[in-house]
């Protein structure tokens, strides 16, 4: 594991589209099936990285709640499965049933997508407005595997607060931290 920060891509870039598999349901899911009029999060995650696994339980209900605001959100794997089977489409099915994701778990087998979001580590947070435009980039909220901050995601909540409540979202932003994509 290499602890890594996030590359905080420019705020008001467009989101990269993208067609993936879907490993929940085995279909291919597009950018365009997963937008929300009101915002869309895709995340950067995975099955084995500790900094996902610590936020997990907060990032389900999260997503849960959000989810029931007309707020949808798209998790991405696009770790190298070569080298880190634990990612493979087969075990981000079974992952997805464990933890109860209930949004699209899709895999980025070319690294492409990752590539074109700038994403760089697991969990890493992006979030687009209605017109697809990058408003919130970094971290769920303060806590990493060990440092006694407790997990609430209060970061990416505050601004799909601000997204629900039709108010900007603020510009002060934390990198996220977390394990390296493991690129090929």
């Amino acid at each position: 594991m290499s602890e890594t920060k996030s590359n905080m891509t420019e705020l008001g870039s467009t989101a990269p589209d993208f067609k993936l598999l879907n490993t929940i349901d085995g279909s291919y899911t597009s950018l365009d099936e997963c937008k929300s009029d009101i915002a869309t999060v895709i995340m950067f995650i995975c099955n084995h990285c500790p900094y996902v696994l610590h936020v997990n339980p907060e990032l389900v209900k999260v997503a849960n709640e959000y989810s029931a605001k007309g707020i949808s959100f798209v998790g991405i794997s696009a770790n190298d499965v070569e080298n880190y089977p634990q990612d493979a489409p087969e075990l981000m099915t079974t992952h997805a049933q464990e933890v109860g994701y209930e949004f699209p778990y899709l895999y980025d087998e070319t690294q492409d997508i990752a590539k074109a979001y700038g994403a760089a580590c697991t969990p890493d947070f992006f979030v687009y407005d209605k017109d697809l435009k990058l408003v919130y980039r970094g971290r769920f909220d303060g806590s990493t595997p060990g440092n006694g901050v407790e997990v609430t995601g209060e970061e990416l909540k505050a601004a799909l607060d601000a997204l629900v409540e039709n108010k900007p979202v603020s510009t002060e932003q934390n990198y996220s931290l977390g394990c390296n994509i493991k690129w090929k």
